[in-house]
């Protein structure tokens, strides 16, 4: 395979020679953002005192407005549904109950066209014709000029590219003390860690101006980044980056290592031969922070291979085959004995899998291993990681603690796979409002409301199932339609479900059945395509006029969670209340299309990616695509992340697939977790800094950096409320009422909500249900409700529902 004349490379090539090195793999089965905004930036220049600049960006907002139409005379009724689902079939599920199986693995429906001529092209990927994950962790190394980082966490690596006079991969990690603030506001807006900081590179001396970065066996959770001297050549040192790596390791092949720092090296100590197979070493650099090193030769040397040549540069010997892994030790002893049980050893890959049973579950990370095989791995845990490990997990953790950018601290465990707990997922949450218990730990549904709010929800059904539906959907833009079409849905539902006005549900449901036509169909303003080069499901639009962020950069697979669940959504309502529409033609097929492109299960899929959207390691999606970032991937609106998985949940449930339903539960249960700690910021949160708290929510939270601002604006409302929307049953579960109570009394209060304008305002009483139903149900009920204070996406009709079933 010859990727721009480099030919392909194996990087375990290594593990074939003779005696230490083995390769071990993993044992479980595989399972927004227009690009033109800029959020505050920060970069500090490779000196420790060097200078910060900061941009601020420009913003703007243009609303979606309400369109209607005459009402309907409905002239046939709906059967009446029971409000409950029964759980889907299993005869889905594996027989060691694992959940990440395989939905479908066959092509996408003929309607959607094929293209091969995608605006961003495969830079130096060996593996060319596999879905490549594009909004992932490693997406820098492919994209741009590939001298953007990449956070595997708790480090950062970048390609040097000639900063610092070399071309090797630079090494960084960040103290909470070097964070580079906001202060021109309290609290801060922001939160930056500064960039450029060289703490360790890892190079070789034959990696000069015209070396190339490739890279190649790219996978939901991990890939490998070559270094060669030119194109053509084979690769001189390669790096297995897998996510929560305790080690950063380069595999030399008939290389000379040379290690660089612009922090400058103060003293390296040589201690001794592990095993009689790895060299260890101490290193100090000149900020007093503590590394180690550690050379894993193929065969036998006779001497130590590093030696300290300057206070910049340690050097090996030529023709050196093996591995140097690095890594920073704040433990003291304790640390060291934890990265010496370790060393050699390195993470290839990782896999995950899950079980479930009723309300309660678990999910497994496991690493495939490289190196010297007898040797644990050592890895690091998030802290939504930590809360959660069963007690084999706990046992494994060690004293050694490393802050991330934007993630709090992580700590490593010495183990070769760890499991999390899940003892309350939401299996009880359907359709109809949640109302989670005073514990936490559970909730139940209620579609039962008092006559006086029936016949409100009835009032409002009349006029917004008489709007033009096909008006406010047929648009050139997926997010827009699906917003949509999801808030028709949830309005022919509740009219169905709750109100029990099966004739005029009857009508709404063949309005909104002809709406979703028109994108099965694919005769949409900007139809869909299947793009064959990082195979997906993109819109159309970037290649008729070649503008990379139309519909929020779609083409570039940004926010396909946020556009598709919708749509999903839509999809899971008009199923449940007509189960035969499931069989209609491509209905089923089409759908499914959507979920493969952004929730895809399984790495067996030639169609598709493992998880495009969701990053199972860190707990939540990245919204970002094919767009080249300085400070790595970022998401914004958690709550149509968390809609998103809400939406797979019901089509799972819908369609009988037990199996996506479960991985549904487990992913919102992780939302929980992850949001309450990196996101949703509680008074007592102790993983963000103290001074960001008050900001109640992190705004767009970047790999490097936290902003409080939207890419659409920063009114206090955009940036609060883009996590509120939509209010649906599984946001009673996701927001805990702590949070929204300290979050309403800091911004909205005492009637600072009646002065926000247009749709903005509907949203914040929306959220209100969630801890004073009683007031938003007087707010959308009100007989004078002015429509301008209703979302382009909202439903009045079933957030008189919603709260009148929450009181």
């Amino acid at each position: 395979m010859l990727v721009h004349g480099l030919p392909a490379y194996e990087p375990r090539a290594l593990d074939e020679r003779a005696i230490t090195l083995t390769s071990v793999p993993a044992t479980s089965t595989y399972s927004s953002t227009p690009s033109s905004f800029q959020s505050a930036s920060i970069t500090m220049s490779p000196s420790l005192t060097g200078t910060v600049q900061t941009t601020l960006p420009s913003l703007g907002f243009t609303p979606n407005p309400i369109l209607s139409s005459p009402i309907p005379t409905p002239s046939t009724s709906l059967e009446p549904i029971q409000s409950s689902l029964q759980p889907g079939p299993t005869s889905n599920l594996r027989a060691d109950g694992n959940i990440f199986v395989p939905m479908a693995t066959d092509a996408p429906p003929q309607q959607i066209t094929s293209r091969n001529d995608h605006a961003v092209k495969k830079l130096n990927i060996a593996d060319q014709n596999v879905p490549i994950g594009t909004n992932k962790f490693y997406a820098n190394l492919f994209l741009g000029s590939q001298n953007f980082p990449v956070w595997t966490q708790p480090y950062s690596l970048v390609w040097a590219k000639g900063n610092g006079g070399t071309y090797g991969i630079s090494v960084s990690h960040t103290e909470r003390s070097q964070l580079a603030w906001d202060n021109e506001n309290t609290p801060p807006r922001y939160f930056i860690a500064p960039q450029g900081m060289q703490h360790v590179v890892l190079s070789a001396k034959e990696l000069q101006q015209n070396t190339v970065l490739s890279t190649e066996e790219i996978t939901g959770f991990s890939a490998y980044a070559n270094l060669s001297p030119s194109s053509g050549s084979k690769p001189v040192v390669t790096f297995p980056l897998v996510q929560g790596m305790g080690f950063v390791t380069a595999i030399y092949d008939n290389g000379t290592p040379q290690l660089t720092s612009s922090v400058f090296f103060k003293t390296l100590e040589y201690i001794g031969e592990l095993d009689s197979i790895t060299y260890k070493y101490r290193l100090v650099l000149n900020d007093n922070s503590n590394w180690l090193i550690y050379a894993t030769p193929v065969g036998t040397l006779g001497a130590p291979p590093l030696s300290l040549k300057s206070s910049t540069l340690i050097e090996g010997p030529a023709g050196f085959i093996g591995m140097i892994q690095v890594a920073k030790n704040p433990a003291a002893t304790s640390g060291e004995q934890a990265y010496d049980s370790a060393a050699g050893a390195y993470a290839a890959n990782a896999t995950i899998s899950a079980t479930t049973s009723g309300s309660s579950g678990s999910y497994t990370l496991s690493w495939g291993k490289g190196g010297v095989g007898n040797s644990p791995l050592i890895m690091f845990a998030l802290p939504h990681h930590q809360e959660s490990l069963d007690d084999e997990s706990r046992a494994a953790l060690t004293d050694i603690n490393l802050v991330t950018g934007t993630k709090g601290t992580a700590r490593a465990l010495v183990a070769d796979h760890m499991t999390m707990n899940e003892p309350n997922l939401p299996d009880s949450i359907g359709f109809d409002p949640w109302v989670a218990n005073a514990a936490g730990t559970g909730g139940t549904s209620n579609a039962n409301i008092d006559a006086s709010a029936l016949a409100a929800v009835r009032s409002s059904a009349a006029t917004e199932l008489a709007q033009d539906f096909d008006k406010q959907t047929r648009l050139n833009s997926m997010y827009y339609s699906g917003k949509a079409l999801a808030k028709f849905a949830i309005t022919v539902y509740t009219t169905q479900n709750i109100a029990k006005d099966t004739q005029l549900a009857a009508a709404g449901l063949v309005k909104l059945k002809d709406a979703l036509k028109v994108f099965i169909d694919n005769t949409q303003p900007l139809p869909l395509v299947y793009d064959t080069v990082w195979k997906g499901v993109v819109s159309s639009g970037t290649y008729q006029n070649g503008d990379t962020g139309l519909d929020f950069g779609n083409t570039l697979y940004n926010d396909h969670h946020f556009h598709y669940g919708y749509f999903v959504y839509t999809a899971a309502v008009i199923g449940y209340l007509d189960p035969s529409w499931l069989n209609q033609g491509t209905n089923k097929a089409w759908v499914n299309t959507l979920v493969r492109d952004f929730a895809n299960p399984t790495e067996d899929d030639p169609y598709f990616p493992f998880a495009r959207s969701f990053d199972w390691w860190n707990g939540h999606s990245w919204a970002k695509g094919l767009f080249d970032s300085g400070d790595g991937k970022d998401q914004e609106s958690t709550s149509e992340d968390t809609f998103a998985t809400y939406a797979l949940k019901m089509w799972g449930k819908t369609t009988g697939d037990a199996n996506m339903e479960a991985r549904a539960n487990m992913q919102l249960a992780i939302q929980k977790r992850s949001l309450a700690n990196y996101f949703l910021l509680a008074s007592d949160n102790k993983v963000q800094p103290e001074r960001f708290i008050p900001n109640k929510v992190t705004g767009i939270l970047f790999e490097n950096k936290v902003d409080h601002v939207t890419y659409f604006g920063a009114n206090i409302e955009y940036i609060q409320g883009i996590h509120m929307l939509p209010i649906n049953p599984s946001s009673a579960y996701t927001r805990s009422k702590k949070f929204v109570q300290e979050e309403w009394d800091q911004y909205f209060s005492n009637g600072r909500a009646d002065q926000v304008q247009g749709g903005w305002r509907g949203v914040l009483y929306s959220n209100l249900a969630l801890i004073d139903p009683s007031s938003a149900y007087n707010w959308f009920a009100r007989q004078d409700f002015d429509m301008q204070y209703l979302d382009g996406g909202m439903s009045r009709t079933w957030f008189i529902a919603y709260s009148a079933a929450m009181r």
